[in-house]
């Protein structure tokens, strides 16, 4: 048996670390993207700008779409196996692939509805409530993804997160959803509703906070989240107005946070805006 000096042994304990650090991989290394949504990840980065799509060019890139969106369709053991931030965002994700697929498949949109813009995925007939898409095992249209899979996180940010193929929805961002980035990437979905007219704004001129339909679609949802408190300002509000507040006010500038503690205003829900988030013939106010 060789016996070794204090020095010897510590010297070789702190090589012994060194090398265990070296060969460990860095934050930095881990993949920003899960190896499973690398496709959708490059078909967002390449199509969306500014969460508007470039649908002529998608529907000509439409085999990597349609690869992708049959890749869905994983075993449900398979998807039981994830962690909770792996599997939020495969529902994301799965919902905005599904959407754009149902635009591009009827692109260009031409409807006569006429409680709905021409262009609109509200002309393409059953889009939202009657289509299946097969995913993980089911047949699922897109309210009942929104309705039974995302709503079972309970995180309302992930409404805002889901593009429903229209300007009044949630900005389709040009990534993909990934469980190592899901918390900041729903943190920015947040963020971006207090900074988007049609998610939400406060005009003190007319008394008014004028908010997303999607806080009164998911209102169960928002105000299990964002109760707001039975004290304070807003004690005598309804909970779904307490909700939103509590959801935009961390974000909302100084003044405006001023105003809402005032306590005078009044909730006004906005039209949505059903048309088309498309950015071929230009961008869309």
């Amino acid at each position: 048996m060789v016996r070794r000096s204090p020095f010897v042994r510590a010297w070789l304990g702190l090589a012994m670390a060194v090398s265990v650090v070296a060969g460990a991989p860095r934050a930095q290394d881990l993949p920003v993207v899960d190896p499973f949504h690398v496709a959708f990840d490059e078909l967002l980065d390449v199509h969306v700008r500014d969460g508007l799509v470039y649908y002529r060019a998608l529907q000509a890139d439409r085999g990597r779409l349609d690869r992708y969106v049959a890749s869905l369709d994983v075993p449900p053991a398979r998807l039981a196996r994830w962690s909770r931030d792996e599997q939020a965002a495969f529902w994301l994700n799965a919902y905005n692939a599904f959407v754009l697929r149902t635009v591009v498949n009827a692109y260009p949109i031409r409807g006569r509805a006429s409680e709905y813009p021409a262009g609109s995925i509200r002309q393409v007939p059953g889009a939202f409530e009657r289509t299946t898409h097969r995913v993980a095992g089911e047949a699922l249209t897109l309210d009942a993804i929104e309705q039974t899979k995302v709503a079972a996180f309970g995180d309302p940010r992930m409404f805002f997160a889901l593009g429903r193929g229209a300007l009044g929805g949630g900005r389709l961002r040009s990534e993909a959803f990934t469980a190592a980035r899901l918390e900041e990437q729903l943190a920015a979905v947040r963020a971006e509703c207090v900074a988007r007219a049609v998610c939400s704004r406060i005009d003190a001129g007319t008394n008014g906070l004028f908010a997303s339909p999607v806080f009164g679609w998911r209102e169960a949802e928002f105000v299990a989240a964002y109760p707001g408190g039975s004290e304070g300002p807003y004690a005598g509000r309804t909970p779904l107005e307490r909700a939103v507040v509590a959801f935009i006010e961390p974000h909302v500038y100084p003044r405006e946070r001023e105003y809402l503690a005032l306590n005078t205003f009044q909730l006004r829900f906005q039209p949505f805006d059903w048309r088309l988030n498309d950015l071929t013939g230009g961008r869309r106010d």
